[in-house]
């Protein structure tokens, strides 16, 4: 058994001063740890998956990150491991504990995955070792972690086994109480309820984002593919899978580089998806976070099928999460407004409602995922 501590300064001394996660009753000395350390990082996350895009986005603005989770919850995961870590080349350290392996007895909903925890990271192409659990194997394991993230630019992975980490008391809350009577919340109806294209939304998105000090990442399917078509920019990040994980990373690199504004353009059907994220974004995003939902109430490059965010009030959501500001209607003059507005605390937020369609012969990024990243990041003076 080690002290939290023991591994935490370790970690720091290999540049880890960020962590997200959702809690595992073996993880509670270590995240305990992290909390109580005020030049240490924790988002704490609704869902693993979200945990892990934001662990992302950090690393992507520079800050070696670090994503807890209970195994069980491994599964929440797997698409922003293989749809974004692996296909950008993103590295990360994952710590999984092992609920359900097979001297324990535990709860049976474990039972599967403390079977499969380590074939299920070997099925993604992460490397694995077990946490470790004497304080003489702590370097080396880092070691053996770090090595591989700089080289490979992936994930790399440690399961914690059950009494890893000796206790450690929590001694503070660092989420701040949010009044949410303090939102401004603005209804921009369009003439005859008319709506305009995606493109058209993105062309007036663009025209407010300037390249130089202004990141936009787009969410997958046709909203990454037309942002390429209109203009190709440096300082544009396509997803490309990971379907709704697009504001968790945001939220990771506007938490990593508050000197840059973050835009997430968001769809509908990746807004559904990932609605928790709402809530981590009101709580922990600055105000160089800005949230655009582009709702045309269809998975629209999957063949248009209705999504219900017609009886989704997607503004109220945001205010009640804690946003600064959460605007919705169908007149895009509230884009313009949005990008005006000096929000005195927290996030922006947009639900901006627009057509169905997309233009004909669309065109797909002609540059690779990772290229796109590694054009990013040079653009922002970034480094893993």
């Amino acid at each position: 058994m080690i002290s939290a501590g023991s591994f935490v300064e370790a970690a720091r001394n290999h540049g880890f001063r960020y962590y997200t996660g959702v809690p595992c009753s073996f993880l509670t000395p270590f995240i305990n740890y992290v909390i109580n350390d005020e030049t240490l990082n924790y988002v704490s996350s609704a869902n693993e998956g979200d945990a892990l895009a934001t662990a992302a986005g950090a690393a992507i603005g520079g800050k070696a990150s670090v994503v807890l989770m209970q195994n069980s919850g491994l599964g929440n995961a797997v698409s922003p491991i293989t749809s974004l870590c692996y296909i950008f080349r993103i590295p990360i350290l994952i710590i999984a504990t092992h609920r359900g392996a097979a001297e324990l007895t535990d709860e049976p909903q474990h039972e599967l995955m403390g079977k499969i925890s380590g074939d299920l990271f070997d099925l993604m192409q992460v490397p694995w070792e077990y946490f470790p659990s004497e304080q003489a194997d702590i370097q080396a394991a880092l070691e053996h972690a770090t090595q591989y993230m700089q080289r490979e630019q992936r994930p790399y992975a440690f399961i914690m086994k059950k009494g890893s980490v000796a206790p450690h008391k929590l001694a503070r809350n660092p989420i701040s109480v949010i009044d949410t009577a303090l939102v401004e919340k603005k209804i921009f109806d369009s003439p005859n309820r008319k709506y305009i294209s995606r493109h058209d939304a993105l062309k007036t998105i663009i025209a407010n984002c300037q390249e130089l000090d202004t990141v936009t990442i787009a969410t997958t399917g046709y909203t990454g593919r037309e942002l390429f078509s209109i203009a190709d920019r440096n300082n544009h990040l396509y997803m490309v899978g990971s379907m709704g994980c697009a504001s968790s990373l945001g939220l990771g690199l506007s938490l990593a580089r508050p000197d840059l504004t973050v835009v997430v353009i968001d769809g509908d059907g990746a807004a559904l998806m990932r609605m928790g994220n709402f809530a981590t974004i009101g709580s922990y995003a600055g105000n160089n976070f800005i949230h655009i939902l582009l709702d045309n109430e269809a998975h629209d490059s999957t063949g248009a099928q209705s999504t219900v965010t017609g009886n989704v009030a997607f503004a109220d959501i945001a205010s009640a999460c804690g946003y600064s500001v959460a605007y919705s209607g169908a007149d895009p003059v509230m884009i313009d407004k949005l990008f005006e507005h000096n929000a005195a605390h927290g996030p922006r937020f947009a639900h901006l409602k627009i057509t169905a369609g997309t233009i004909e012969n669309l065109a797909r990024p002609g540059i690779s995922p990772a290229d796109v990243l590694r054009r990013l990041m040079q653009h922002i003076n970034s480094r893993f």
